[in-house]
């Protein structure tokens, strides 16, 4: 009888295909299946399901297990191969079998994870790949040799040539006739006992397939976390931490204190002798390793590395400012001339304003920052594929963990100074579920180049044209961000996300020329979640905000506007057509403005004036702050509708002039201006604190599958904006008499 299991409804197989990142596995995975996959995510978490059937073999249906460098959980990637590989992954049945992709030039390292695989029990083979480069680096692999030291199949193959892909293809259909493997290197006799009788309790109790057992022994004996909880990530029966602790304290009373590093260094023993008698290390190969460690004496040095470092940071993120603008303004201008033809084709009503303002305006803030994602990706696959993405994080971990965080922290952060979206995406790269969450939490408070206008406005409003002046403020505004999250980060890991310091075990993979296919295809599958994934609730949001500023119609405006531009039209005749068209759309700005200020969130902007007050702020910049809860640039269009002023009026000067002049009406302070320097101050400090941005809400909602943390973000930064605010507007207002 066949040790692998069929699906008798369809006579499906299904057999998992698995590796370490950079192994290669999505190319092999590709060129296996061509383009006949799908796409999903797993249930309950942000990871991406691609499945394909295996070309050739209709019978045969592979799925690509995201990269991982072990069994033993450090990241909500790594838990789906191994959640998987036992059947534990909800909606996802236990593969009949698994391809683990191995990287043949990093034979050791892949090994690990390969012979964890090995020891669950599931009919395997080997893909070993990138044997070309094995061979030029001068550790060529003997497939044979290697096939008998694990006692699985080897397939020698180079992915992204496609050579012994139908090789492979073969051997993974004919994998039915494959006996389950089994461990082949034994700890000391007494250990070994404790681990059998750990293994048989898991079977009893129906924790794992009984053949998986052994392996999954191993794996609960090597984490030093424990088997009830997975850092928040995963939670066992109770019963399996009962086992765990009792074979510990059995192995404790035979003078075995640590469990994990005796399986561990055993483990590594095997492979390293293995590795010596199918790849012997050749004058090549030292040859490259003196390459790497002379590269590494730069780039990890304690003064040359930070300067490879910045150089390489400050080229990232200049690209994915600047770059990034040309393609951000063709998706504006398009947006634009799909409402034109919307507002064109469609009669004057809510109708034609829903689709051209509520629906494209909805997906265009969406669209808009996808030339920032994809950046941003691109870029970390390239660090990532080279080998420098683990030698950065290295240098900035020290200097994180001050404030609790992982130095991989600092790409995300340093990314939202950008856009916080990337930056909140980016941090799947950090293993650690809180330090991930820690970093998401503060990102937004990086200043975003959406809060640039606002800045711009504000300063020119308050403090005139003295340039040094206004560099001063800019750059106290983005170093206050700076601060705030970095003292947020500190707070948040001594208490709702505490935990111990993060510990940085991390190979230095080697250097390596990216794949441009790989690198795009990264990219694009990365960047494609959000639009697939946010998007959706980003357009309501926006839909809804349009919905309040609509209703209800202000038709006596509509009225005044439709006669002031018929009274136009018939002077039109003594006006040249420049005149004509700055008249028209001023009485069009001056229509806007006024159903904005007796809209529903106009309304509410007068509601909310005796909250805002003690900041310096009046009701129309109650609403402008309102609006900018879809996202902050929209405050500066806002304020111009207000102030019936159009954004190509001048440059904004006419919005400008118009500010410094407004007064308080009523109250107090009546005849008094607005804008002071207080009151400009506050605003900006509001800004710089406040989560305005519907869409980062959205994404962070996706990435941790949760509306407690977006909701908790919003709350903290809110009232962290707020306070802010008003401990500068009150503090200079005092000192300023």
């Amino acid at each position: 009888m066949s040790a692998v299991l069929v699906d008798a409804a369809s006579n499906i197989r299904r057999i998992a295909v698995a590796g370490n990142p950079n192994s290669g596995k999505t190319t092999l995975f590709n060129a296996l299946t061509g383009l006949r996959q799908k796409v999903a995510n797993y249930p309950g978490v942000t990871v991406e399901k691609r499945e394909g059937t295996l070309r050739g073999y209709g019978d045969v249906t592979l799925l690509d297990l995201p990269g991982a460098y072990s069994l033993s959980v450090q990241s909500p990637d790594e838990r789906i191969p191994r959640d998987v590989l036992l059947g534990r992954m909800a909606d996802t049945p236990r593969p009949d079998g698994v391809t683990i992709v191995v990287d043949a030039s990093n034979l050791g390292r892949n090994l690990y994870f390969a012979t964890q695989i090995i020891e669950l029990g599931l009919p395997s083979l080997i893909a070993l790949n990138m044997t070309d480069r094995a061979a030029s680096g001068g550790t060529p692999v003997d497939a044979a040799a290697l096939a008998r030291g694990l006692g699985v199949p080897v397939v020698s193959t180079v992915g992204h040539q496609t050579r012994g892909v139908d090789e492979l293809a073969r051997a993974i259909a004919a994998m039915d006739r494959a006996r389950p493997p089994q461990r082949h290197w034994r700890l000391p006799p007494a250990v070994e006992g404790v681990v059998q009788r750990m293994a048989d309790s898991l079977a009893d109790q129906g924790v794992a397939p009984r053949d998986a057992c052994d392996g999954l022994a191993l794996l609960l004996l090597t984490d030093h976390r424990g088997a009830a909880s997975q850092d928040g990530e995963d939670v066992w029966p109770a019963a399996v931490e009962g086992l765990r602790a009792s074979a510990i304290t059995e192995l404790s009373r035979l003078g075995i204190d640590d469990v994990s590093e005796l399986i561990v260094d055993a483990r590594y023993t095997v492979i390293n002798d293995l590795v010596d008698r199918v790849a012997p290390r050749g004058v090549a190969a030292g040859r490259a390793a003196a390459l790497s460690d002379r590269i590494d004496r730069i780039v990890t040095h304690r003064i040359g590395g930070w300067i490879v470092f910045v150089a390489i940071m400050v080229a990232m993120f200049l690209a994915i400012f600047l770059w990034a603008e040309p393609l951000m303004g063709a998706i504006e201008t398009g947006q634009g001339w799909l409402q034109g033809v919307v507002r064109a084709a469609l009669p004057e009503g809510a109708l034609r304003d829903l689709l051209a303002d509520g629906l494209i305006g909805g997906v265009g803030s969406v669209v808009v920052f996808l030339p920032q994602i994809c950046l941003l990706f691109l870029f970390i696959a390239l660090l990532e594929q080279s080998g420098y993405m683990a030698r950065g994080a290295f240098l900035m971990h020290k200097l994180m963990t001050r404030v609790g965080l992982h130095g991989k922290s600092f790409i995300p952060l340093l990314s939202s100074f950008a856009c916080a979206i990337p930056g909140i995406m980016s941090t799947r790269m950090i293993e650690n579920r809180r330090d991930r969450f820690t970093t998401i939490l503060i990102s937004p408070l990086m200043s975003c180049s959406a809060r640039l206008p606002v800045y711009l406005t504000i300063i020119a409003v308050v403090f005139g044209g003295n340039v040094w002046l206004q560099t001063a403020v800019i750059c106290s505004m983005y170093l206050l961000g700076v601060v705030a999250a970095l003292l947020i980060a500190r707070l948040l890991k001594r208490t709702l996300l505490k935990g111990p310091p993060p510990t940085f075990i991390m190979e230095l993979p080697p250097y390596q020329l990216p794949q441009a296919g790989a690198v795009l295809r990264t990219m694009w599958e990365r960047s494609s979640q959000f639009l697939t994934g946010a998007g959706t609730t980003i357009v309501a949001i926006c839909i809804v905000l349009w919905a309040l500023a609509y209703f209800p119609r202000d038709a006596d405006g509509a009225r005044l506007a439709a006669a002031q531009h018929s009274a136009a039209m018939a002077e039109a005749s003594m006006e040249d057509a420049d005149t004509l068209a700055v008249r028209l759309a001023e009485i069009e700005n001056e229509r806007i403005g006024r159903q904005l200020r007796q809209s529903y969130l106009g309304r509410i902007g007068h509601a909310i004036e005796p909250a805002v007050e003690p900041l310096g702020f009046d009701w129309k910049i109650g609403v402008g702050v309102l609006a900018s809860f879809a996202a902050r640039e929209v405050f500066v269009g806002t304020m111009g509708m207000l102030f019936s002023v159009g954004e190509s009026q001048d440059d904004g000067g006419q919005l400008r002039s118009r500010m410094r002049a407004d007064v308080w009406s009523d109250g107090p302070r009546i005849g008094r201006p607005i804008y002071t320097v207080p009151t400009g101050v506050a605003i900006m400090v509001f800004y710089v604190l406040c989560c305005q941005c519907a869409s980062t809400i959205a994404v962070v909602r996706r990435e941790t599958q949760s509306w407690r943390w977006p909701a908790f973000m919003f709350a903290y930064m809110t009232v962290l904006a707020y306070a802010g605010a008003l401990l500068v507007y009150q503090a200079g207002t005092r000192l300023s008499g």
